[in-house]
């Protein structure tokens, strides 16, 4: 069986086609810059070679052609024909209250998903020029949408709820849903088949840190709490955006600046977190070179970034009663071996024994405790494509 993988954002998507018989990756890569002149289809090869193909791509449904040209072209493809693709999946970032597993797409689904476009809107209209794109082109083959938000619908209402007059969550469902959902599903599964564990009873931290960043508690498998809120800015310090903020800070701050609420939405979503107080980038790469330069704001940055971490894991490790198991992932989860060892450091009292002579990992799973260690720290790439491609294969 042959699945695509899509993730439409406002000005790309990235595609992943898989074979589910053998797990391989028979083509992957992405469109970038839709809707502007320089658009373009980058392709990445099986044998690391990379193909760039420039072509104006005023919307998305010009993008997913190419990208399923590409897959039939005699010197770049892998397939003889788009018949040889048995279904879709999508990434949808936002399901509201409305979806707490991955779904067939029917037309009435669509109309669900259009219904949380207010709740994501930049993300949700994207996610439907890619359903709608494959509906033109594909006609007949079935779609999934899998839901960003879909796994944190476990959590209880005590954690979920906002302290806010509870006629605004009836009005307009305002609440937690939390986000990464399909990564810290994963991730979380993977580290028990890794460990050789029942995930039964086990207390799980996964903390998914990159651009982006997201920490959940997990029991059983379940959801119990995650650090992103109604959208994807509250919670940690990610690259651009600003995490948790004192709303009286918020209005004091608009007051001053005499900022609209669209204004102040990019000032804490794109001109906060690691760029906002270094000044140098939201990459935790030029931070870390900036650090070494002796830049004191990039390590006051960088700081910053670990202190919420660790106090997440701690939290969390309360709400929990206990922990078992801490993951890392994302970017900077798996590959930043620093960063992975200052937030350990301060997690001693947990039982932690670290092994620094393990930390060393960049992309790999691996086990970052001694045996004498009451918690297992470990790192575990997220295959977040692979998960939306078992779910579209379990559907479908």
């Amino acid at each position: 069986m042959k699945i695509l993988v899509l993730n439409c954002g406002s000005s790309s998507i990235k595609y992943k086609l898989f074979d589910m018989d053998t797990r391989a990756v028979l083509a992957q890569g992405g469109v970038e810059k839709i809707g502007l002149p320089d658009s373009f289809l980058q392709v990445k090869l099986p044998n690391g070679e990379k193909v760039k193909i420039e072509q104006a791509m005023p919307e998305h449904t010009v993008g997913i052609q190419l990208i399923l040209n590409s897959l039939i072209d005699e010197k770049i493809g892998c397939l003889k024909s788009l018949e040889e693709i048995n279904a879709v999946g999508h990434r949808v970032v936002h399901g509201g209250e409305k979806f707490n597993q991955s779904v067939i797409i029917t037309p009435e689904v669509k109309e669900m998903i259009v219904k949380c476009i207010e709740l994501a809107p930049l993300h949700n209209p994207a996610n439907l020029k890619g359903i709608e794109a494959i509906e033109q082109t594909l006609p007949s083959v079935p779609q999934v949408a899998v839901f960003d938000t879909a796994f944190h619908q476990t959590m209880p209402d005590e954690a979920y709820m906002y302290a806010l007059p509870y006629e605004l969550y009836e009005k307009y469902a305002i609440r937690r849903y939390g986000f990464h959902g399909t990564s810290h599903r994963y991730v979380s599964a993977r580290v028990c088949e890794y460990l050789g564990v029942d995930p039964a009873g086990k207390k799980i931290i996964t903390a998914h840190i990159g651009n982006g960043g997201s920490c959940t508690a997990i029991c059983d498998g379940k959801s119990m709490d995650t650090s992103m809120g109604l959208t994807p800015v509250e919670g940690l310090m990610m690259g651009t955006r600003s995490g948790d903020l004192d709303l009286g800070a918020a209005t004091y701050i608009m007051d001053k600046e005499n900022l609209n609420t669209a204004e102040f939405s990019n000032l804490v979503n794109k001109k906060s977190g690691l760029m906002g107080v270094s000044g140098v980038s939201s990459d935790a790469r030029d931070i870390e070179n900036a650090v070494q330069a002796g830049n004191e704001r990039a390590d006051l940055a960088r700081r910053m970034f670990i202190y919420r971490v660790k106090k997440y894991i701690g939290a969390y490790a309360a709400a929990l009663n206990g922990v078992d198991i801490i993951v890392f992932t994302g970017g900077i989860g798996e590959n930043d071996a620093y960063i992975r060892a200052e937030v350990t450091k301060g997690l001693t009292y947990l039982g932690i024994d670290f092994d620094e002579s393990k930390n060393g990992v960049r992309g790999e799973e691996a086990l970052l405790t001694t045996p004498d260690s009451k918690v297992a720290v470990c790192v575990i790439p997220t295959d977040e494509e692979w998960m939306i491609a078992s779910d579209t294969m379990t559907l479908c």
